[in-house]
């Protein structure tokens, strides 16, 4: 399977940004619904963000909204988060994956990629 590449994280202050982005390699990236996902040690990997095929409908979980927005270029395989006015809580490393609807969530359908750092802190 195609493993994605992130980047773009780096370490911040509270209400800095970032943008992170991830390359899919494949000319099948237009075809799939992507998402945003992030992990802290000893935690589980979070769904953070869903774009449908050609950006029709994006998803946000509520502690991100109005401060993230995900975007992507499918011509260029690659997905984008936005992250403004970071928080000290968003600290995590963040991956990407295409994502499948399984029956009341969305629910990761590739591999996963080695993730990019993103720490929060003053």
């Amino acid at each position: 399977q195609r493993q994605p590449v992130e980047s773009g994280g780096g370490s911040v202050q509270p209400g800095e940004s970032l943008r992170l982005s991830c390359v899919r390699p494949g000319n099948d990236f237009g075809g799939f619904v992507m998402g945003w996902y992030r992990q802290t040690p000893g935690k589980s990997r979070d769904l953070v963000a869903t774009i449908t095929n050609a950006g029709v409908t994006q998803y946000y979980i509520d502690s991100v909204k109005g401060r993230f927005i995900i975007s992507r270029d499918d011509a260029k395989s690659t997905l984008y988060l936005q992250m403004d006015n970071l928080k000290p809580e968003d600290t995590a490393i963040y991956f990407c994956n295409n994502v499948w609807w399984n029956r009341d969530a969305w629910a990761p359908n590739g591999v996963f990629g080695q993730g990019t750092q993103v720490t929060v802190s003053s």
